[in-house]
């Protein structure tokens, strides 16, 4: 029978209920007496049973009324969870996130982001991938996550299906601490002219990219170690065994590692070499209110944190 009535009419007939008095529930509803009385006699004339008696100005629930009462009770509540959860939704603070971060900033900087932005609420559950940054486009691809971080993508004819937004900040030298170019403000490429290194794996585009200004100056690029990231590499040069150019926010890591820095000394380099990130969002997955609050969220925390170690961050096309 529910389909027959409405809310107004089943709120009007709750205050009723729960009322010393016609007048106090037409107050509590904030609505005029006439406006409620009007509400109880249609609800009553759509099922077709009288719920009160009228004896004066009274109105005496009969027995049938007290059932309704216990079916309109359950139905008020569950619709104002209902409108608390829609609220929450609204402002970010309730739902479930899907993110994908590449290895690097997804071991500390991403998930630490995450933690700080959520708060602990209980409202909202995360799932957090760690992929390479191929991955994390086909996961995008797919429309299977609501943003993901990684390296800027090289195929730029793949990106039909998501969009991508792009960071681009200077890079750094990391040399082992007792290293003679630890002791410079600055080092430049030639300085490190056949000097063992770590570097990232031949197909990455920072490589490449690497691989052709040490060409362009007729240097030697001479490769000791090299890995899908930064991170274990920083395990070499800690030890004293190679130096490595590293993406700025491998350089924010290295800083928020503490104990690292005691063997590692991060230095500008006089040639101006960018690294770029890609924040990749689905473009056909409806973004909800959280996902678009997290992305815009996470943005600003790249910029800030890039700009902090001074690697001059700003937005690319």
């Amino acid at each position: 029978m529910y389909f027959l009535m409405n809310i107004s009419q089943i709120s009007a007939f709750q205050a009723v209920m729960t009322s010393a008095s016609l007048s106090d529930a037409a107050k509590k509803l904030g609505r005029t007496q006439p406006a409620v009385s009007a509400a109880i006699k249609t609800l009553e004339d759509q099922l077709g049973l009288q719920l009160f008696d009228r004896q004066g100005r009274k109105l005496v629930p009969v027995p049938e009324a007290h059932y309704l009462l216990t079916e309109a009770d359950a139905i008020l509540s569950q619709l104002s969870r209902v409108r608390q959860t829609m609220r929450s939704l609204v402002d970010g603070q309730t739902g479930n996130l899907s993110v994908a971060a590449m290895p690097g900033p997804v071991s500390v900087l991403f998930p630490r982001f995450i933690a700080t932005q959520i708060k602990g609420d209980a409202g909202i559950t995360v799932s957090i991938l760690a992929r390479s940054s191929n991955q994390i486009a086909e996961l995008a691809r797919a429309q299977n996550i609501d943003f993901g971080f990684a390296d800027a993508p090289q195929n730029t004819e793949a990106q039909t299906l998501y969009d991508a937004e792009f960071i681009a900040a200077d890079c750094f030298l990391a040399t082992p601490a007792d290293h003679p170019l630890a002791a410079r403000d600055v080092v430049s490429l030639s300085d490190l002219d056949d000097e063992p290194m770590g570097c990232l794996q031949a197909n990455h585009a920072h490589q490449q990219d690497l691989q052709d200004m040490f060409r362009a100056r007729d240097l030697t690029f001479r490769t000791m170690v090299e890995s899908q990231t930064f991170l274990p590499i920083l395990q070499f040069v800690s030890a004293g065994q190679c130096c490595a150019i590293l993406d700025p926010l491998t350089v924010v890591h290295v800083k928020t590692a503490g104990a690292m820095t005691e063997h590692i000394q991060v230095r500008p380099l006089a040639e101006k070499i960018r690294y770029r990130y890609a924040i990749i969002a689905p473009r056909y997955r409806p973004a909800s209110v959280l996902a678009n609050k997290m992305r815009d969220a996470w943005r600003q925390e790249v910029m800030t944190l890039l700009s902090d170690v001074g690697s001059d961050p700003r937005m690319e096309t």
